[in-house]
């Protein structure tokens, strides 16, 4: 095994421990503080809107405010019920973001008086329909990263040829899991009975990130079986893995580092209809080609379940006692319309880039700085 590759055979479960980590190379020590200044964000809508209708379409430019912060000062500044204002999707507080709400047509001309120096209101129009989360194709990014010398861009660099190529892992970030990193506790005491909110929204809140954090780990354990399949033979990882016999056949010799299972349940990419991986060889050259993609269990109310043999390892992610919604989630994206800008004079490195709704930029930098390295 190459000496500036590591990876950890086995955890007290007998897992691959720290799978976290995709194939490794050294760490990168830039710097990149998320701020206004560094760290842009612009919400690209699913559809045009119409023109017309009930709904006032805002277009707003806000910072220091996450989008709940922002409802919250709407809804108080307008007199109206938080309810009423729609979003297409949650917003980063320490970034300059762009993005759409909807609120009712009648608070309009209230709206003309509205000023905050955190907020501009840069569009208006009318529409239909209240926008809903997950009303919007995907975000556009833009990131500043500081202290970047020779080195640094190298590395920089051939993570960023990696992720052109291939993609990368679609996890939560940490965001996801609050300033402790543990909110998913909360959610998972809640399922379990041990824990009762009484507000449906928090509860939610919280549930939603045990959700998250069951994906991110079943994330990780796929990522440590792929890792392996580069070292190993098929029958060596279902033996390090503790998988039943013949789980992993037809893996190994898969174009993309990110291996299909049988049983996996894809899902056409961008956007598209869930289906069950058959056929590995023909499914996995068209997830290649960025065609498809894999997709993950966010366990509960009528979520499809893998079939054997891939759910032989997704229900050890699985709480059957989570009685909210479930869905599943592309497992793997990929980043498009890549740009890249060094500013030697400054040390200064500017990446922009597109991701699909509900992936996290943050997730990419953490691959860049080798925290989260997919470089095989």
């Amino acid at each position: 095994m190459n000496e500036d590759k590591r990876i950890e055979l086995k955890d007290s479960r007998g897992n691959v421990s720290d799978a976290w980590l995709l194939p490794l190379s050294v760490k990168n020590e830039f710097v990149f503080n998320p701020s206004p200044r560094d760290f842009t964000v612009e919400e690209n809508p699913l559809y045009e809107f119409s023109g017309s209708g009930e709904h006032l379409i805002l277009q707003v430019r806000k910072k220091g405010l996450s989008t709940w912060e922002l409802t919250d000062l709407l809804s108080n500044r307008l007199g109206i019920p938080k309810r009423q204002i729609g979003y297409a999707g949650l917003k980063d507080k320490h970034a300059l973001t762009t993005q759409y709400l909807s609120l009712p047509a009648t608070v309009e001309k209230q709206l003309e008086r509205f000023e905050d120096e955190r907020v501009k209101i840069l569009h208006t129009t009318r529409h239909e329909n209240k926008l809903r989360v997950g009303h919007l194709k995907g975000n556009r990014f833009r990131l500043r990263f500081k202290k970047v010398l020779g080195v640094q861009k190298e590395k920089i660099e051939r993570v960023l040829d990696w992720i052109e190529a291939n993609g990368m892992p679609n996890y939560f970030g940490e965001q996801r899991f609050g300033t402790g990193g543990n909110n998913w506790q909360e959610g998972e005491a809640l399922v379990a009975g041990r824990l009762r909110i009484r507000e449906r929204k928090m509860r939610e809140f919280l549930i939603s990130a045990y959700q998250s954090k069951l994906f991110n780990d079943w994330l990780s354990r796929r990522i440590g079986i792929s890792r392996l399949l580069e070292e190993f033979t098929e029958k060596e990882v279902e033996s390090i893995e503790k998988l039943p016999a013949g789980t992993l056949t037809g893996t190994r010799k898969q174009e993309h580092f990110f291996r299909i299972i049988a049983g996996d349940w894809m899902m056409h990419y961008p956007y598209g209809r869930l289906f069950v991986a058959e056929n590995l060889t023909s499914e996995a050259a068209k997830f290649a080609a960025k065609d498809r993609c894999p997709t993950g269990l966010l366990p509960g109310k009528k979520a499809k379940r893998s079939l054997d043999p891939a759910r032989s390892i997704e229900e050890e992610y699985d709480d059957e006692g989570i009685k909210e919604q479930g869905s599943r989630r592309y497992a793997w994206v990929f980043p498009s319309e890549i740009q890249r800008r060094y500013v030697p004079e400054k040390a200064h490195y500017e990446l922009g880039f597109t991701l699909p709704k509900g992936s996290y930029a943050t997730v990419l930098v953490a691959m860049l700085k080798g925290e989260l390295c997919a470089e095989s």
